[in-house]
């Protein structure tokens, strides 16, 4: 009877502890030690609490108070001017200290594998880690996991920039990020969120993808595969019910047992699996304070390339809507040169497909055709890629005067037997590499016979043209999966591949 009442009181004890922790108030996994707040907007600041508990956020020289509703709630901080490090104190019924705060730039870094590329496995490694000591660079890393509706909490930590925290973060985020730093003189947080051969619908809302026709045949791979696995699942139980009675069997008689069937695999937690990663790595993000986001994915849409040229749109549009900050900055990477062995030209489409979401406001492309690796998805040099990329923001994030793009085609005219070509971004002209002849172009006439063809830089436009093509209509520069291209504006700043004409894409009946 002693032992019952002790086991009793213990009892009531572990309870009343647990309603203590949770009255207490608490902070969402990203408002930590070492974290970057965004400057110059109004910065929200959230967790959960009690219903109806006040909760005070100081911070800087200010006091805010929030009430929650519903176990959660949200303060908000004026606009601040870079700088620090402060301490955030957050008081409810109990008091949470954050360290080591900085105001300054902050920006996502998302995509697949080109992203997700580590410092370690980048170009020049051992010296570019020993080297990474920026204390007002911060890094974020959200774990790559899946789910089926959007989520509000995410696991990480934020840290300091420095060789042992840098090796496994994105390449392409940090060299990014530490381009911005010395650009600018101003703190950096980096959120990165990327999980390697991921499609663009896996980062998009559900909304979105049911909301257009053309992304039926997207959600119904999604059902067929859910369907196929529950049909598969039916078949393992008896599977492994037969196995079961047989193997007791064999047992019985002292005979050897034979392995389980394998039980089939859930699709719900692939990444492939539309919406899942924007449920699960994007979601929990939302609304921390951001300047932009860059993004380098592709590849494992090139086979889909004419779809992309509205899926991708959709998704930026997708995440400025969600985030409430409206047409933030959104810089991207184009496919690099490689050749895959899929689709002739399925990459070039990519790469136009990427071209033509700059038509949305404030988004700015990375052109890197002239650094990839023909034999490697997964081209090492990183820290280009990065640069190229701050180029952009200086412009389109800062407003800077600044030349952060290489010639894009604008127009074309034909001339007798030639076609003159001018472009956008080389208002000081072209160039090509040392010694080489400029290379890349491919001309046709109303047959849509491409042929190889001869260019030269004529002041401030290219004329093109081909002893086998009489009557010019058309024009295509580096319109290969894995072109061998050379143009260049006088900053040093690779073209962008384009074709003149309209004519039908090899990927515009796949969905």
């Amino acid at each position: 009877m002693q032992l019952k009442r002790i086991g009793m009181m213990v009892c009531a004890l572990v309870l009343l502890g647990a309603g203590i922790s949770q009255a207490d108030v608490t902070l969402h996994a990203l408002f930590a030690d070492n974290m970057v707040l965004q400057q110059g907007i109004e910065v929200p600041i959230w967790g959960t609490a009690d219903d109806g508990e006040s909760v005070t956020v100081e911070f800087n020289g200010q006091k805010v108070t929030a009430k929650a509703d519903d176990g959660a709630w949200m303060a908000r901080l004026k606009p601040m001017k870079a700088g620090g490090p402060f301490m955030m104190t957050v008081q409810g019924k109990n008091t949470i200290e954050i360290k080591n705060v900085l105001i300054g730039e902050v920006w996502v870094c998302s995509g697949q594998s080109n992203m997700q590329w580590s410092v370690q496995a980048s170009e020049n490694a051992q010296e570019e880690i020993a080297n990474a000591k920026y204390p007002q660079i911060r890094l974020f890393s959200v774990p790559r996991k899946a789910a089926g509706k959007p989520r509000k909490a995410v696991e990480g930590e934020w840290s300091e920039c420095s060789p042992e925290t840098v090796a496994g973060f994105s390449a392409v985020g940090y060299y990014f990020g530490r381009s911005l730093h010395k650009l600018m003189n101003t703190p950096i947080g980096l959120i990165h969120t990327s999980w390697g051969g991921t499609p663009a619908e896996s980062w998009t809302t559900r909304e979105t993808l049911e909301s257009d026709p053309d992304y039926k045949a997207i959600l119904d791979r999604w059902d067929s595969s859910y369907k196929q696995f529950s049909n598969d699942l039916q078949t393992y139980q008896e599977k492994l019910d037969q196995w079961k009675k047989e193997t007791d069997e064999l047992d019985a008689k002292g005979e050897f047992v034979t392995n389980p069937p394998s039980l089939p695999r859930d699709p719900r937690s692939n990444p492939w699996r539309p919406s899942s990663l924007y449920n699960a790595m994007i979601a929990p993000l939302l609304p921390y304070g951001i300047q932009g986001a860059i993004w380098y994915q592709g590849e494992s849409n090139a086979d889909r390339a004419y779809q992309y040229r509205k899926l991708f749109p959709a998704m930026i549009t997708d995440w400025r809507r969600v985030w409430g900050q409206g047409d933030f900055p959104f810089l991207f990477v184009q496919l690099a040169n490689f050749d895959t062995r899929r689709f002739e030209y399925s990459w070039a489409e990519l790469r136009e497909a990427q071209t033509m979401t700059l038509d949305l406001p404030n988004t700015g492309m990375a052109v890197i055709v002239d650094i990839g690796d023909p034999s490697n998805i997964h081209p090492k040099n990183k820290q280009d890629v990065g640069w190229r990329l701050a180029l952009a923001a200086q412009k389109i994030a800062y407003g800077e005067d600044v030349v952060y793009s290489g010639p894009m085609y604008e127009s074309m005219k034909v001339e007798g037997n030639t076609i003159r070509l001018r472009f956008k971004h080389a208002e000081r002209g072209f160039m090509v590499p040392d010694g080489e002849k400029l290379t890349g172009f491919v001309i046709a006439g109303e047959d849509q016979e491409f042929k190889p063809a001869v260019a030269a830089i004529d002041g401030k436009s290219i004329v093109v043209s081909s002893g086998s093509v009489a009557n010019p209509a058309a024009v295509r520069y580096g319109w290969l999966n894995c072109p061998v291209c050379n143009l260049f504006n006088k900053e040093g700043l690779p073209a962008s591949p384009f074709r003149t004409d309209d004519w039908p894409c090899v990927t515009a009946d796949n969905r």
